[in-house]
């Protein structure tokens, strides 16, 4: 039988436990993935610890994205065949309220066989390896939503992007370099500084030693930035108030300071300034953007101008050690584990 990742009550990642199970056949709609390898988020984290916005149904299953083969296809599945190089792409539902439903419990990606929706697969680029494509769907079609969908960057612009050596900052900083903005990127010490330039960044802001928003300014001739795009929240609004430029946009996919968010109101109100708080389900969940999102990244990963950045390598038995490793927040970019 596969191995594959399933919890049965939310805690620490020694919870999640390697079991062999029997994987359902695809159902009409579905396909059955062979996985040769899956990518670590944030959410999947919080959804084991339970703190996340959606409600595990135990034994639960995790993960959001993977890459590999599709082993057999079920009934009414016109776009993909046996044998197909495929990613997952995140996708959760909703029930009739709007509350999002774990979809993840059934189809989830860790462990060596996932039976998914045919909706949430991709065709992954030849030229772009597994550990790639299990790296890329989840950063880069969530930046795709937020600075290319929602905030519609244009080339010239500023971009600042906060918790920068994260892989969903490190995906919306280069495809706001794709986009022909300048990126400016924080990281809390100075010991990714170099790393965050290396990876394509134009100016880094330590904010352990500097105020964004006088950093900010003061790199941009005290013009503002035009963009942000921030996993954070919490504190950083009130500097976001006085960093941006006028008619900019704020884009907030993440709650890494779980505080509230103080700002003067009348700032925000004279520059026009448009806040979102994004998620990579506000793309997913509706078929045209979905269409249009994996386009972007198909064509771009495989001609390289995004390039996932990998941190660790992990084997599917240390997943809880994987886990560890992304709580730590030490990483620089994707934790990938393999089958």
């Amino acid at each position: 039988m596969p191995r594959v990742v399933r919890f049965h009550e939310t805690g620490a990642p020694d919870v999640l436990r390697v079991e062999d199970i029997d994987v359902p056949a695809a159902k009409a709609g579905e396909v059955r993935i062979q996985v040769a390898a899956f990518g670590l988020n944030r959410a999947e984290v919080m959804m084991r610890a339970g703190q996340y916005v959606a409600t595990p149904e135990f034994p639960s299953r995790l993960g959001y994205e993977a890459a590999g083969i599709i082993e057999s296809v079920g009934p009414g599945v016109t776009d993909f065949q046996v044998g197909d190089r495929v990613g997952v792409v995140p996708f959760l539902s909703s029930d009739s309220e709007g509350r999002w439903t774990g979809d993840s419990a059934v189809h989830g990606t860790y462990g060596e066989l996932a039976v998914l929706p045919a909706e949430m697969v991709a065709h992954n680029p030849d030229n772009v390896s597994d550990l790639d494509c299990a790296a890329m769907w989840m950063q880069y079609v969530t930046a795709w939503g937020g600075i290319v969908e929602f905030a519609k960057v244009q080339a010239g612009e500023t971009v600042l992007v906060t918790a920068g050596s994260s892989s969903a900052a490190l995906g919306a900083l280069q495809i706001a370099k794709a986009e022909g903005a300048s990126v400016i990127a924080t990281t809390r010490t100075g010991e990714k500084k170099s790393f965050l330039l290396e990876a394509g960044a134009d100016h880094v802001i330590v904010t352990d030693e500097e105020d964004i928003a006088e950093a900010g300014l003061a790199l941009t001739g005290g013009r503002g930035v035009d963009v942000i795009y921030d996993p954070v929240g919490g504190p950083n609004f009130e500097a976001f108030a006085k960093v941006t430029a006028p008619m900019a946009r704020i884009v907030n996919f993440g709650v890494l300071e779980r505080g509230p968010a103080h700002f003067d109101v009348l700032t925000m109100l004279a520059k026009r300034i448009v806040i979102r708080f994004h998620s990579i389900f506000d793309t997913a969940r509706f078929p045209e953007q979905r269409e249009r999102a994996k386009s972007y990244v198909y064509e771009r990963a495989g001609s390289g101008v995004l390039k996932p950045i990998i941190d660790r390598v992990f084997p599917l038995d240390q997943i809880a050690e994987a886990h560890r490793h992304m709580e730590s927040t030490t990483q620089r970019g994707k934790i990938v584990v393999t089958t």
